[in-house]
């Protein structure tokens, strides 16, 4: 039986997921909700299904709903959709604050539904590899740079898109970190446009994490290293390749075997198997909101390092 799942938010990411479902036997697409009607029109015509004119239309159309809405607006959205029966896949970051991310999570144990939140790097056939060859991770270098667009601007880069690279290394460690670093600042937009964050784990795992959405070049890289192997993998490229010391001090180089995917409809299609058969997201609410804690202290950090710029600046007029 296929799943009835809508979509709320017809921006750039809500006509994603649209075109993704309406490419899947397990689901099918029943309409799109915008708070812009004619934004809505024109997604739903696109796609031949129906613009809803309320998220409670929507909700009654489908069992499951896709929230790709701004997110700001993410738990009010969610909320709404938990509560009228709806399983869940609500866009990264779950939300701006802890406390909305706490009240998803409550509706969603409440009604018994599920939140699958888009981490969509999890679905990386490139991270996947790198996953099954993980053993003490003991140092990531992660970069990942963006051109500028006027999307997203509701949010900073570390929740734009440095929470991406946050969700990997707490999935890969599995510990939160003990430590935290970071600088940032505000070049082209009201909010943080590029950050550099430490993270120390316990253990002695270390972090290093620079995220920027004003490059003139598009960046997608993660290196790792640990006990007599070091990982070079390129997320957008979906390549890898591991270098290898051995007992006889002979190093050894191996590519990624990955068979390329795209995330996005990996990541769709699990939300919908989840739905179907009732079991919990490879990223459900919980991993997000851990996510979400990290990133919300790295922008603590980064305010508290501009504060003290500020006094060194004002110091020297």
């Amino acid at each position: 039986m296929k799943q009835r799942v809508a979509v709320a938010g017809a921006g750039v990411f809500g006509r994603h997921h649209m075109r993704v479902l309406k490419t899947l036997d397990t689901a099918e697409l029943t309409g799109v909700y915008d708070i812009d009607p004619a934004r809505a029109a024109e997604a739903a015509a696109e796609h031949g299904v129906q613009a809803f004119a309320s998220l409670d239309q929507l909700a009654a159309s489908a069992n499951a709903a896709i929230v790709a809405v701004p997110t700001t607006a993410h738990c009010a959205t969610g909320c709404q959709l938990l509560n009228a029966g709806l399983d869940v896949l609500i866009e990264k970051p779950i939300a701006p604050t802890l406390a909305e991310a706490d009240e998803l999570l409550a509706a969603a144990a409440k009604t018994g539904r599920i939140i699958q939140v888009g981490h969509l790097e999890r679905f990386n056939p490139a991270v996947e590899a790198l996953a099954a060859k993980i053993t003490i991770p003991l140092f990531f270098e992660i970069h990942r740079l963006s051109l500028f667009t006027p999307r997203s601007l509701d949010v900073d880069v570390v929740l734009d898109l440095m929470i991406h690279d946050i969700d990997i290394v707490l999935a890969l460690t599995k510990k939160m970190p003990e430590e935290v670093r970071a600088a940032g600042i505000s070049i082209l937009s009201k909010k943080v446009d590029i950050a550099n964050v430490r993270l120390a784990f316990p253990g002695g795992c270390v972090a290093n994490l620079t995220a920027s959405r004003v490059s003139t070049e598009r960046v997608r890289k993660v290196r790792l290293f640990q006990p007599h192997e070091y990982i070079s993998l390129d997320y957008a490229d979906q390549k890898g390749v591991a270098f290898r010391v051995s007992p006889q001090k002979q190093i050894g180089f191996e590519p990624f075997l990955i068979k390329k995917e795209e995330p996005l409809r990996r990541e769709v299609a699990h939300f919908v198997d989840c739905v179907t058969q009732r079991t919990r997201p490879r990223v459900d609410g919980e991993e997000a909101r851990r996510a979400l804690a990290v990133a919300l202290d790295i922008l603590e950090k980064i305010d508290a390092h501009a504060a003290i710029i500020s006094a060194t600046l004002a110091a020297q007029q």
